[in-house]
């Protein structure tokens, strides 16, 4: 039965930053005003895995005390794909009715979103029939806009229509309440990179090899229109990305 038909809808909740992480605690915190909430995180950090899955060994699912009161929790060895496969399949009483990711310690815009396990949980849920929403923020200490605007954005897109092939992915910026702009919704998806990315040699290997580290330079440039620059302008972007399908 769709969400919106039910009184107490069941929302699954994951993340690609780990069961303990707070971002996950303050949205399970907020969603149980909307339903019943479960759950299921995987044990350790996964960013940047994207929507990959595990095939060639087991997956181990594990009580855990999130400390919201209310919410049933579990730990996963698993992806953050896995965690939404299995909360599906094999931990909840049935399929949810909606599915949230995050909320991510960093945004997940432009072209980067791809790279996003935030947003391929979110993914792994649209596969499975259900709306989906990815909630990220800014990397910093500064929660102000997210504490503002959390609830009005559950409350407004939980009565989504589960569209096929399609997420909603909302993003908060980080600056003060007084200096947010307000919410811009329909963002399109930046084509530009939040990180321009380029690989430092760590060091020589035997038979002319090295050994490689990723870094990432932010570079504040974008179009108009797109999600990037919502959060640039300090604005909460919402937008729809939509999946291979």
């Amino acid at each position: 039965m769709a969400h919106n038909d039910k009184i107490v809808p069941d929302i699954l909740i994951t993340n690609d930053d780990g069961v303990g992480s707070e971002g996950l605690a303050r949205l399970a915190e907020a969603a149980r005003e909307f339903g019943r909430v479960f759950v299921v995180a995987p044990a350790h950090q996964n960013s940047a895995a994207s929507h990959s899955i595990t095939l060639r060994h087991s997956i181990e699912v594990c009580p855990y005390d999130i400390a919201v009161d209310g919410v049933e929790a579990w730990s996963c060895s698993g992806t953050p794909a896995d965690c939404v496969r299995v909360g599906s399949l094999s931990v909840m009483p049935g399929k949810p009715d909606v599915v949230f990711s995050g909320i991510n310690r960093g945004y997940n815009i432009a072209s980067d979103i791809q790279y996003s396990a935030t947003a391929g949980a979110a993914f792994e849920a649209e596969f499975q029939g259900c709306l989906a929403i990815a909630f990220s923020e800014d990397d910093g200490d500064c929660h102000e806009v997210t504490d503002r605007y959390l609830r009005e954005m559950i409350a407004e897109l939980i009565e989504e229509p589960y569209i096929p092939g399609q997420i909603v992915n909302v993003n908060f910026p980080g600056c003060r309440l007084n200096e947010c702009k307000g919410i811009l919704r329909d963002r399109r998806v930046s084509r530009l990179a939040y990180f321009e990315d380029h690989y430092n040699v760590v060091r020589k290997l035997p038979g002319g090899g090295m050994e490689l580290m990723v870094e990432g330079v932010h570079e504040p440039v974008t179009e108009e229109g797109s999600d990037y620059a919502a959060v640039l302008g300090n604005h909460v972007s919402v937008g729809r990305v939509r999946n291979i399908s």
